[in-house]
Parts: structure tokens; C-alpha cells; sequence
């Protein structure tokens, strides 16, 4: 790559200020437009209640393209756009489906039994449509802005702020470790007693798991470094990138494993928010990453390790709402955690039906807190992806809440369970109870299911293909036109890769 064009290139994604707030959450509110719209044919129109590949592409994938490209500067114009065709299907009368199975489960979630001294556990958790719709758009907003943002049609105000400031991409990698935090609940979940098992075991164990994802880390680096390719230093340093950041997070879990048996995961996961903004306002970390100069390999990286608390308050907050919204009810594991330290034995059903409601009001609890807290200290204190600072956790924090909030609404609106409460007529004793649940729409859109799958597969080909078009073709000189056709078959390619491996895990992480 010649000399100049990689100096104007650095210079084209560097310097950036972001936008606003309230800007971005108008961006990202065309994701909820398109799955409403998307909710409403498949449960009003019959024909579309299995829909193809492209029809999913149209409206799942397309209009997240628009939102950050053509329609950036007005993407309420497209989410009224999205919401008037979705007002005109709900005049239509829903599917009806057909009568529901009972499905014979103990009653309640929890009940005492005689078992020794451990608990046991049905390790089954039902799928939670609107976090795998929030991880699928999270997913797609993040591999189709990392190539966007090399062509004019994306609006500098969206690349990632150079030190202060908020826009689309800064939000986009802190949402990646939010949503890591989140399925970080699973095993927990399933197993709380996991907190106090040997710590050289659990090392030992997440080790082996995010070896390979480390050593994506370091092929990233060799083929940037190999290639000459383009790279903004003040991102995550010389050596440093965002794999590395993401193989270190469930390592440092482990540690907090002792503390998370005696503390409330958010209040965990904001007191190392606290910490961090403490190493960066009285402990010179702050004015070390801003003006050191790159002297020896850890000045050279010192974006990297400096943000790397800062990225795991982000994880053990996503944490702490995969432990409110992934069990059959939100003080489930809190409530697991009492019980095991005044050491009585229960009996846990994950796989009884959900009470959404519950978790409906537990996260606009948070949602309200974390905002609440966001405005106060930005006050103050600026956001800062690059330092990853407290204002920056805040608002990660924040907005991961309420959207996963406003999927949830929606999929109540559309797709509402009804579930009720009978006497098993095949119990002599009448005691045992039969819970009968009716959801029209358990799962995910087809194609969002398809990139949960492979999530992280999908994210390093993303990255590739965004290596190989900036180095074939001179995307900032490229027109819109041009622009908008590379990036849609780009996107297109990314989606029919997800869905060709829909029925089959690549890589498990």
C-alpha cells in the first residue's frame, strides 16, 4: 500500500469528535423498527410465517445498512418509515395457532429436597428470543461498520472519537464485551456452586477456552503488521488489538468469582467502573495515556492495558443482566447464592416458564439507574472509549439495558405467552401442578438465529474482508453508489455465510 494513501487513510478515521447521544440511540432504533416490522408479517400474514433468506436479509440486515449510511443524518425519517408498514400489518388480525401442550414441570422454580449437601439442577435454559435478537443486531451493526467507516458515504460523527466523545463505533465494541458478560451467566447459571470450586481449576479450564481467541489476537497482528495495512494506534496501541482484550476478560472473571458469592453482580461490576476512574483521575493512568510517549512495549500498548478494567466492569455488567434475564426469574441466582451459604440443599427447575414481566420491570430498574448515573457524571467527566472510563461504562451500560428492554416490549406485544396454572389430573395426590405456556414466537428470526450460532466466526471473517477490500480497492475516494453496492454484498455474503451454517456451530467459545 503506497506511503500517502496509507497516511491519508490513518488521517480519514483519526481526529473525530462523535456525535451525540441521543443521535446514536436514533440510529440504533431503526434495529427495533425492523423487528417489529419484521415480528408483525410473521405473525399476521401466513405465508410469511417461514420466511426465505432474502426476505430475512431485506428486512433484518438492509435497513441497518441505511440507518448508517444514506438515512444517518435523519434515521427517525427511516424508522417512521419501518413503524408506518408495521401500523398497517397489525390492522390485520394475528395468526391464530393451535391449542398449547401442557408441559408437566414441578411447581414453582424452586423447592427444598433432601439431596446431600449439593444442589441439583435441571440444566436446561429455554431460549430468550429478544437477547438473541439483541446479539444478532449488536453483531450486524458491528461488522457492517467496521467496513463502512473506510468509505465517505459513513459519516465521520459515527468512526470512533479519537480520545472524548460518543459515536456508532464506540458503542458498538463496548456492546461486543457486554453481550460476552451476558452468556458469561450460563454456566453460572446452571451451576452457582461454580463459584467456589479450586481457582486453579477454573484458570486452568478458561484457559484452554480463550487460548484460540488469543491466538487470533496475534495472527491479527502479524497479518496488520505483514501487510502495511492502515491501522489507528491510538485504538488499542502498537501490538495491542480488541482480541486481546476479549481472550483476558474471562480470565479476570475467575477472579472476582469469591466476591460475586458475597456482592451484587451490577454493584460488582460498578465498583470496578469506580476503581477504573479512580487509576485514571488520582493514579496518572489518564495523563499517562495521553501524553506518554510509546518509549518501551508496554508505553507502546498502553491503550490496551489501561482500558482493560475498564472493558471488564463492561463484562461483569452484561453479567449481571444475563443473571436477571436468562433464568425463569430475575432472583433466581441471587436467591441460589443465599441458600448455598447458609448451606441448604435445593432443587432448581431452569427450564420452567419465564416471568418476562418480572424481568421487564427488573431491567427498566436498571435501565433508569444506569441513565440516571450517566447523566451525573457526565456532568463532570466526558466519555471516553479510548480510556474507557466510568461515563464510558455508564453509557454501555445504559444503553445495552434499554435495549434488550425495548426487544423484550416487543416481543410481549407480539408474540404474548399465556400460561396457566391447572391441577395434574394423574396425581392421586392432587399436588403435583401442570404449567400450560403458549408463545407463538419462541425463537429469534431465522437469520439473527443463524449469527448467534457463529457469532464470533462471522465477526474474524468480517474482519478479513474488510482487510481484503481496503487493500483492492481505494474506499475513501469511492463514490456513494459504489460505496452502498460493495457494502451490500459484503453485508449479503456475511448473512448467507450465517444462514448456509445455521443447523451448525463452527467454533464454540
Amino acid at each position: 500500500m503506497h506511503d500517502d494513501y496509507k497516511t491519508s487513510k490513518e488521517a480519514f478515521v483519526s481526529g473525530t469528535t462523535g456525535s451525540t447521544v441521543l443521535h446514536i440511540n436514533a440510529i440504533c432504533s431503526v434495529a427495533l423498527s425492523s423487528i417489529a416490522l419484521h415480528s408483525a408479517l410473521t405473525s399476521r400474514v401466513a405465508v410469511f410465517r417461514s420466511t426465505s433468506f432474502f426476505v430475512e436479509w431485506i428486512l433484518l440486515s438492509v435497513p441497518l445498512l441505511l440507518s448508517m449510511t444514506i438515512y444517518a443524518e435523519a434515521p427517525g425519517v427511516l424508522s417512521v418509515l419501518l413503524s408506518v408498514a408495521t401500523a398497517v400489518l397489525l390492522l390485520l388480525p394475528p395468526i391464530e395457532d393451535g391449542a398449547p401442550l401442557p408441559t408437566r414441570i414441578n411447581d414453582g422454580t424452586a423447592s427444598a429436597c433432601d439431596v446431600g449437601d449439593r444442589s441439583v439442577f435441571q440444566a436446561s435454559l429455554p431460549p430468550l428470543r429478544a437477547l438473541s435478537t439483541y446479539r444478532a443486531h449488536m453483531m450486524l451493526m458491528t461488522v457492517l461498520s467496521i467496513l463502512a467507516v473506510d468509505f465517505q458515504v459513513f459519516p465521520r460523527a459515527l468512526a470512533k472519537c479519537e480520545t472524548y466523545g460518543v459515536s456508532l463505533m464506540d458503542l458498538g465494541v463496548g456492546s461486543f464485551v457486554f453481550s460476552q458478560g451476558i452468556v458469561s451467566a450460563i454456566p453460572l447459571l446452571k451451576d452457582p456452586s461454580h463459584l467456589r470450586k479450586p481457582f486453579g481449576y477454573k484458570l486452568l479450564n478458561t484457559l484452554k477456552k480463550v487460548a484460540s481467541v488469543a491466538i487470533l489476537g496475534l495472527i491479527r497482528l502479524l497479518a496488520v503488521k505483514g501487510t502495511d495495512y492502515p491501522e489507528h494506534v491510538t485504538e488499542y496501541g502498537v501490538h495491542w488489538n480488541f482480541f486481546v482484550t476479549l481472550s483476558l476478560l474471562p480470565l479476570l472473571e475467575v477472579f472476582t468469582h469469591r466476591v460475586i458469592s458475597h456482592m451484587p453482580v451490577a454493584l460488582l461490576g460498578l465498583w470496578i467502573g469506580v476503581v477504573q476512574q479512580c487509576l485514571l483521575s488520582f493514579a496518572g493512568l489518564g495523563d499517562i495515556l495521553l501524553n506518554a510517549p510509546r518509549s518501551n512495549v508496554i508505553l507502546a500498548n498502553k491503550e490496551g492495558l489501561i482500558s482493560l478494567l475498564g472493558y471488564f466492569s463492561i463484562h461483569v455488567m452484561g453479567l449481571s443482566v444475563g443473571t436477571i434475564i436468562l433464568p425463569p426469574r430475575p432472583s433466581f441466582f441471587r436467591k441460589h447464592i443465599v441458600l448455598q451459604g447458609d448451606g441448604r440443599s435445593v432443587s432448581w427447575d431452569l427450564a420452567a416458564p419465564r416471568q418476562i414481566r418480572k424481568v421487564v420491570a427488573e431491567l427498566f430498574s436498571y435501565a433508569f439507574v444506569w441513565w440516571s448515573l450517566f447523566a451525573f457524571i457526565r456532568l463532570k467527566l466526558d466519555v471516553s472509549r479510548r480510556m474507557v472510563n466510568l461515563s464510558y461504562i455508564l453509557w454501555l451500560s445504559a444503553f445495552n439495558t434499554s435495549f434488550i428492554l425495548g426487544y423484550c416490549l416487543l416481543d410481549m406485544f407480539f408474540f404474548p405467552s399465556r400460561i396457566s396454572r391447572v391441577k395434574d389430573s394423574s396425581d392421586p395426590a392432587g399436588k403435583r401442578l401442570v404449567l400450560e405456556e403458549c408463545s407463538t414466537g419462541s425463537r429469534a428470526p431465522l437469520l439473527l438465529e443463524a449469527i448467534n450460532k457463529n457469532s464470533l466466526v462471522i465477526f474474524l471473517i468480517a474482519n478479513v474482508a474488510t482487510g481484503l477490500i481496503n487493500l483492492s480497492v481505494k474506499t475513501m475516494y469511492a463514490s456513494d453508489g459504489k460505496a452502498l453496492l460493495i457494502l451490500g454484498g459484503y453485508a449479503y455474503c456475511l448473512c448467507a455465510f450465517a444462514w448456509l451454517f445455521r443447523h451448525r456451530r463452527l467454533w464454540r467459545f
